[in-house]
């Protein structure tokens, strides 16, 4: 498979402000992939830098080989969607589509033919004579990907593209997005900071953090493989625990995970994932105890916060079915041990406010992940 995108030690500065750090990456032809990471993380300055909507500080920019960095925005045959639609008002959805056709000078007959094949790929037939105050969310979501799409670029790019429709109609385009890239296997990168948007939609996943890239990966890697603690938190719910090495083990609160080769005094931080918390309503069978503080029903899956003697409290996750065999309420004491875990590099970027856990519990001895 050929290299569509490459992007070689770009950095970008605004004044003293450095909002994209050394950033290297590839993107493969016809790939999805999606840009995730929190306010401010330097995902929209990447994508903007290869539109050629604004210049690298340094660094270089190749599209199929050719470097870009001083081509025009028009020369570089780029579709380009911006969060707000930005479809024009004035003009029907025929023409919305129509427009970059015109400026390019295609035939007449030859803009017919593409927008009437776009309305029907798009599922926008008998909708291309209303104008965009007429049309749903998801409609103008679609006028406005058919309308960057239509010229055939050989590279499509979204900014935030669902981030403007309600859950149902964000969950719809989702599934469309993807089956209109199988159908047309356009190389794709969109930006998000909705972890579940990307891990739904991408082939791979770049997470970026205060201007750094921290993982390229797979849904499934980002997930299971963290490279680092920022990942293990922002990409799904992690449980956190800063332990102390004494004796090949680490300890905290009464529990101790195995830590051969560190030194006495070590700090680890360890992660794990909810569903790695395995529970029991027989109290002799698990080498831990907690109660369970409260249940968040989350439709086929349940959260269980669990809270130790120590006051610390876990995060498991299990399914209803599990939750009515064990008959488990709210109050009952459990056993509990922790069936894998990761010892977490630390991060060039920051956690953001809003993924704090505030727990530092641990678990038992037990088998990297």
């Amino acid at each position: 498979m050929s290299t569509s995108i490459e992007l070689k030690n770009i950095s970008k500065q605004f004044g003293e402000v450095t909002v994209v750090n050394a950033v290297n990456f590839s993107v493969q032809e016809g790939e999805l992939m999606g840009l995730l990471g929190p306010s401010g993380g330097g995902k929209t300055t990447v994508l903007r830098m290869i539109a050629g909507l604004e210049v690298p500080t340094t660094g270089d920019i190749f599209i199929r080989g050719q470097r870009v960095n001083d081509v025009s925005v028009q020369k570089r045959n780029i579709g380009f969607v911006f969060q707000g639609y930005a479809l024009f008002k004035s003009m029907n959805v025929f023409k919305n589509i129509a427009f970059g056709l015109k400026i390019k000078k295609w035939k007449r007959t030859d803009i017919q033919d593409r927008v009437r094949e776009l309305l029907k790929l798009f599922g926008l037939d008998g909708l291309e004579h209303r104008y965009p105050h007429q049309l749903s969310g998801g409609q103008r979501q679609r006028v406005a990907i058919a309308r960057a799409l239509a010229p055939k670029p050989s590279v499509l790019l979204l900014d935030e593209p669902f981030g403007a429709v309600d859950a149902k109609i964000r969950h719809e385009l989702r599934e469309w997005l993807v089956t209109l890239h199988q159908d047309l296997n356009v190389t794709t990168l969109f930006v998000t900071h909705d972890q579940e948007e990307a891990m739904e939609v991408s082939n791979r996943i770049v997470i970026f953090s205060k201007g750094n890239l921290e993982q390229i990966g797979t849904p499934r890697e980002v997930y299971e493989q963290p490279a680092n603690e920022f990942v293990a938190r922002f990409v799904g719910v992690m449980n956190v625990l800063e332990t102390e090495v004494q004796g090949g083990v680490a300890r905290i609160g009464g529990m101790q995970f195995a830590a051969p080769g560190q030194p006495n005094g070590a700090r680890l931080r360890i992660g794990f994932r909810p569903y790695a918390v395995q529970i029991s309503t027989d109290l002799n069978l698990l080498p831990y105890r907690a109660v369970l503080r409260h249940t968040f029903f989350l439709g086929i899956m349940l959260r269980l916060e669990l809270e130790l003697v120590s006051g610390l409290v876990l995060r498991s996750r299990i399914t209803k079915e599990e939750y009515a065999a064990l008959g488990l309420v709210d109050g009952r004491e459990i056993s509990f041990q922790i069936r894998n875990f990761r010892v977490l590099a630390s991060d060039q970027g920051g956690l953001p406010p809003e993924q704090e856990v505030t727990h530092q519990s641990p678990p038992t001895i037990a088998e990297h992940i």
